[in-house]
C-alpha cells in the first residue's frame, strides 16, 4: 500500500521518507522504535543512577534562570522532591526560563550525569505530560518526531491490509509466539511493559529465524570459482620469509584457507580474531599464494589511512618475495588514479589494496581471484557482491573477510551464516597486555599529569569522547568542547589534535596522519579512531564517559594502544560498575564479548538496537532466542511434515533478503 494514502504527507515529506528507504506503508510499520521513554516509573532523586534514563517528579525551587555567553544560552533550575534536589540544565533553549514557575509540580525525563565537579545534573530534560511507554524512533532530518508519530498512528489503522502473517500457526503455537499484527500494534503503541515484551519476543524471533533462513538460501547457492593449485611448500616459503614463526592458530587457519582456494566453489570464509592475533599476516599469506598461482587479489579496507597502512605492510612483506602491490583510494589525483587503473588492468599489480574505490566503475581487474575485506562489520553482503562481480571469466572470486570484533560463536554463526568461520584464538608471544583502570572524576587531574609525563618521554595519548546518539553534529561539538578545554587548560603545554566523524575528510586525514607520524602528543577524538589507526608510540587510551560504551567497543578502542613493546594503559573515566570491572579483569576479547552479550543482549551488543531496523534491532538480553531459532530452522528443514511451513518461511525469508538483508545495520 502506498504512503500517499496518509494525511499530512506532502511531496517534501514523502521524499524524506523515500530517501530513508521507506516507500510503502509496510516499510513505515517496520521502522521499529529505537527505545521507549517509560514515564510510568518515577525515581526518587536520591536513588538516581548517573548515566541511566529515569523520570523524576517534584517542585521547582525557583523559576528557571537564563544566562548568555558567546552567543549561546543556558537555562538552569532546581527540582526538589521529598528525597533531595536535582539541577536541571537546558542549553540553547532560552524560552525555558519563561515556561515554568517556582513551586510548579512537574515530571521530567532524561539521563542524569555528573559534571566535572561531581555534581549530579540532568541536561536537556524533557517535560512529560502523561505516564506511559512512549516509543522513540530514529530521527529523520527535516521530519519532526511528532509528525512521524502521527504518520505511524495512521499507518496502524491500515495494519491488517499491509502486513501479512509470516509464521505458520503451528510454529507460533510451538514457540508461544503472538500474532504478527498484535506484536506490531504493541511495539508501536504498547499497553504495558508486559505486552511490549511479548511483542518484542515475537518480532525478534521472526527476524532471527527469517534472517537465518535467508542466509541458508544464500549459502545454498555456491558460486563457481577457479580452483587455485597451491602446494604446501608455497605456504612454507611465505612463513619462512617472515621474522617470526606463525602461531599454531595462524597455521591452522591458513591451511583452511589454502584448502578452500583449491576448490571449484568460491571460498566464503571469515577470519575472526582479537586485536594483534596476526590476521593480516594470514591475509598476506593468502594473497601470496594467489599471486604464485598467477592470479590477482584485492584487499578492501574501511578507511584510507588503514588502506595506506596495509599497503606499507604489504610492500615490506610481499615485495621482497616478488609480489607487486599498489593502492587505489578515492582521494587520488587524476593522473595518479589513471596510472593505478592501468596497473590493475594489466596485472602489473598482483595485489591491489584500497577502499570502496575498488568497487567503482572503470576499475578493471586482471584475473581477479581473491577478494579480502578488512573489518567485516564495516562491509556487508552487497559490497562483497559488487567486488565479486569484477572477477574474470564469469566466475566468482574466492572471498575472505576479516574481523577484529570478537563475537561469541553462537552469534557469529547467525551474523555470518553465509560464511565459514575460522577463529584465530592465540596471540603471538611477547605482547604486553594493556593495563586497564577505572578513573573516577576526582582523579582526573592526576590523569592529566600522567599524560604530560608520557608526552615528555615521547609517548602519545588518545582521548575518546562518546558518540552522542542520533546527531553527528552533537558528536562533533562534544569532541570540540573537550578539545578546547584541554588546549586552554590542563594540556595547554602539549600538541593536541582533534578528529571526529563529520570532520572534513582532508582535515581528518591530515590530523590522523600527523598523530601517526608523532607530530601530536594527544588526539581528541570520537570513535572514528576505533578502526584504522596503528600508532606504535601511542601508549595511553582515555575514554570519557566509558559507561556509555559497550564492552566490545571499549575493547576495540583499548586495542588502539599496546601495539608496540612499551607498557600501555587504558583509563576509563566513569564510576565503577560490573561491566567496566569485567573489562579491567581481562584482555581476552572473546571473554569480554561473552560478557557483553550476557549483559546487554545481541541487539545492543551489535550496535543495531540504536538503528531501529535490521535483523537484530529487537533482540533482548535473552540469548536463548538464538538457540531457539536455530532449533526451529533445523526442525523446519528436516521434518517432512513441515514442508509447507518451510516453504512459507523461505518465501518470507526471500522478501527479507531482497528488502532488508543487503541493508542490514551490519553493512
Amino acid at each position: 500500500m502506498e504512503l500517499k494514502q496518509l494525511r499530512g504527507l506532502g511531496p517534501a515529506r514523502l521524499a524524506l521518507l523515500q530517501k530513508a528507504g521507506i516507500e510503502t506503508l509496510y516499510d513505515l510499520l517496520m521502522v521499529l522504535p529505537v527505545r521507549y521513554r517509560d514515564t510510568t516509573r518515577v525515581t526518587p532523586i536520591k536513588e538516581i543512577e548517573p548515566g541511566t534514563f529515569c523520570c523524576v517528579q517534584g517542585k521547582l525551587k525557583d523559576a528557571p534562570k537564563a544566562s548568555y555567553y558567546g552567543g549561546k544560552s543556558r537555562a538552569t533550575a532546581t527540582l526538589i522532591d521529598a528525597s533531595g534536589s536535582l539541577s536541571l540544565v537546558w542549553f540553547n533553549q532560552p524560552w525555558v526560563a519563561k515556561s515554568y514557575a517556582a513551586d510548579q509540580e512537574l515530571l521530567f525525563s532524561g539521563i542524569p550525569e555528573r559534571d566535572r565537579q561531581g555534581r549530579l545534573r540532568m541536561y536537556s530534560p524533557k517535560r512529560e505530560t502523561e505516564q506511559k511507554l512512549i516509543p522513540e524512533y530514529r530521527s529523520l532530518a527535516g521530519m519532526p518526531s511528532a509528525v512521524f508519530a502521527k504518520l505511524m498512528a495512521q499507518a496502524l489503522t491500515m495494519l491488517e491490509e499491509c502486513c501479512p502473517e509470516t509464521l505458520p500457526a503451528d510454529l507460533r503455537l510451538c514457540y508461544a509466539l503472538c500474532e504478527r499484527n498484535f506484536a506490531l500494534r504493541q511495539i508501536h503503541q504498547p499497553e504495558s511493559r508486559e505486552m511490549l515484551q511479548i511483542a518484542q519476543r515475537r518480532m525478534a524471533f521472526e527476524q532471527l529465524l527469517l534472517y537465518q533462513a535467508a542466509l541458508s538460501i544464500l549459502r545454498g547457492m555456491p558460486g563457481n570459482a577457479e580452483p587455485l593449485s597451491i602446494v604446501e611448500e608455497t605456504g612454507k616459503r611465505y612463513w619462512q620469509s617472515l621474522p617470526f614463526p606463525p602461531t599454531k592458530a595462524q597455521s591452522r587457519v591458513f591451511e583452511e584457507i589454502r584448502a578452500d582456494l583449491g576448490k571449484n566453489t568460491a571460498m566464503r570464509r571469515m577470519v575472526q580474531g582479537d586485536v594483534g592475533c596476526g590476521k593480516t599476516a594470514i591475509a598476506f599469506a593468502a594473497m601470496y599464494c594467489c599471486a604464485q598461482a598467477g592470479r590477482q587479489s584485492a584487499l578492501m579496507a574501511p578507511t584510507e589511512i588503514l588502506a595506506r597502512q596495509h599497503l606499507e605492510s604489504a610492500k615490506k612483506t610481499l615485495e621482497p618475495l616478488g609480489i607487486h602491490c599498489g593502492l587505489l583510494i578515492g582521494g587520488m589525483k587524476t593522473k595518479e588514479r589513471r596510472a593505478s587503473l592501468e596497473a590493475i588492468r594489466t596485472g602489473d599489480w598482483q595485489v591491489v589494496i584500497g577502499t570502496h574505490a575498488l568497487l567503482s566503475e572503470g576499475v578493471e581487474y586482471h584475473q581477479l581471484s581473491l577478494v579480502i575485506t578488512d573489518e567485516q562489520h564495516r562491509f556487508g553482503v552487497e559490497q562483497r557482491h559488487k567486488l565479486s562481480q569484477k572477477a574474470a571469466g564469469g566466475l566468482e572470486p574466492h572471498v575472505l573477510v576479516m574481523s577484529a570484533t570478537p563475537i561469541p560463536r553462537s552469534l557469529a554463526l547467525i551474523l555470518y551464516g553465509d560464511l565459514d568461520i575460522s577463529v584465530v584464538d592465540e596471540l603471538p608471544p611477547g605482547r604486553t597486555p594493556v593495563k586497564t583502570h577505572i578513573v573516577p572524576e576526582s582523579k582526573r587531574e592526576g590523569l592529566y599529569d600522567f599524560i604530560k609525563k608520557q608526552a615528555k618521554e615521547g609517548w602519545q595519548t588518545y582521548i575518546v569522547c562518546p558518540l552522542v546518539e542520533e546527531s553527528e553534529a552533537i558528536e562533533a561539538k562534544s569532541a570540540q568542547d573537550v578539545y578546547a578545554e584541554l588546549c586552554n587548560g590542563p594540556l595547554s603545554s602539549l600538541r593536541v589534535g582533534l578528529t571526529y566523524g563529520t570532520q572534513d575528510a582532508v582535515e581528518k586525514d591530515q590530523t590522523l596522519t600527523a598523530f601517526s607520524q608523532g607530530e601530536l602528543d594527544v588526539l581528541v577524538s570520537t570513535t572514528v579512531i576505533e578502526v584504522g589507526v596503528n600508532v606504535p608510540r601511542a601508549t595511553v587510551m582515555v575514554i570519557e564517559n566509558a559507561d556509555r560504551f559497550g564492552l566490545s567497543q571499549l575493547h576495540q578502542l583499548r586495542g588502539r594502544v599496546g601495539r608496540g613493546a612499551k607498557e600501555s594503559w587504558c583509563f576509563l573515566l566513569a564510576e565503577p560498575n560490573e561491566r567496566l570491572k569485567a573489562l579491567c579483569a581481562t584482555n581476552d576479547g572473546f571473554v569480554i564479548a561473552r560478557k557483553d552479550l550476557e549483559l546487554r543482549g545481541p541487539g545492543e551488543f551489535l550496535g543495531t538496537a540504536q538503528h531501529g531496523q535490521g535483523a537484530f534491532s529487537l533482540l533482548s538480553g535473552d540469548g536463548r532466542l538464538i538457540a531457539e531459532t536455530q532449533q526451529c530452522l533445523k526442525w523446519l528443514k528436516e521434518d517432512p511434515a513441515q514442508a509447507e511451513a518451510w516453504e512459507m518461511i523461505q518465501r518470507s525469508a526471500q522478501v527479507l533478503f531482497r528488502d532488508q538483508l543487503r541493508k542490514t545495520a551490519l553493512n
